[in-house]
């Protein structure tokens, strides 16, 4: 299982751009996959989308990346965000939302890659441990972009799951990071007219 992520950068983000090019102009998922579970049932489901940003593709990353605790209102969701900025390309987050009436504690690393205008951010603790997700911003002329999404959920659970329900995991994640970007995008066209 290890292999399948073992790929160089340059490869992973040639596949992640590959997997979104004959997809329409909407948030949809190009990919949903599990993977057979290991040992303490741990699986590892894949799934993607791309979201329109109404933004020049540096100025875009540029806001993508300027985390800052009002980010998690933005998405609409509740809690607090902790930023520590490690290197000028490397921010740990530590953050508390709430899903389904429960606190979720999440801390997770995130890596700059500028000069390829991607980003990578990786779970290290919290319910998704290990999860890693990708992101990618694409020109689309002088005004707008597209970002590339993909995710790389590492899923834990106490009882075997069955393809069924690991269908639904991977497709309410996604539901939920797709919806969660269509608030920021909103919010970067908001900021980027008032300019």
């Amino acid at each position: 299982m290890e292999q399948r992520y073992s790929r160089n950068a340059a490869n992973i983000k040639s596949q992640l751009l590959e997997s979104n090019s004959g997809t329409s102009r909407r948030n949809v998922a190009c990919k949903v996959s599990a993977m057979k579970p290991a040992k303490n049932h741990t699986y590892s489901l894949q799934y993607s989308f791309n979201q329109t940003l109404d933004a020049p593709a540096e100025v875009a990353f540029d806001w993508c990346t300027d985390y800052q605790p009002s980010d998690i209102a933005m998405m609409k969701e509740e809690g607090e965000r902790n930023i520590q900025k490690i290197t000028d390309d490397t921010i740990l987050l530590t953050e508390t939302t709430k899903k389904n009436n429960r606190l979720v504690r999440k801390t997770k690393l995130v890596r700059l890659n500028r000069p390829f205008l991607s980003w990578t951010n990786t779970h290290i603790a919290g319910p998704n441990r290990h999860s890693q997700f990708l992101y990618k911003i694409v020109p689309e002329g002088k005004t707008r972009c597209r970002l590339y999404f993909q995710g790389l959920l590492i899923q834990y659970s106490r009882k075997p799951l069955t393809p069924r329900q690991l269908h639904n995991i991977a497709r309410n994640e996604r539901q939920g990071d797709a919806t969660a970007w269509r608030h920021l995008a909103a919010s970067l066209r908001k900021e980027t007219a008032s300019r």
